[in-house]
């Protein structure tokens, strides 16, 4: 699985690091990858017109969606 920060505003590093610190606490560090990118042809697929989003992905079985956008 992984979770993408999408965006390039102080906001995403926050959430960034919001989510790298829970990750921590409940012990998915090494199971789920996350990441940053401010990939633009990324935003268009999801439809994300704001900084910053939360998405996830899931290879295994074809899963990429937008969770939330705009908010920490």
């Amino acid at each position: 699985m992984q979770i993408k920060i999408v965006g390039s505003s102080t906001s995403c590093d926050t959430l960034y690091a919001l989510v790298e610190e829970v990750l921590s606490d409940l012990g998915f560090t090494g199971i789920i990858h996350l990441e940053k990118t401010n990939d633009e042809a990324y935003k268009i697929a999801l439809g994300i017109t704001q900084d910053p989003a939360l998405c996830i992905e899931e290879e295994s079985i074809d899963f990429k969606d937008m969770i939330f956008e705009g908010v920490v």
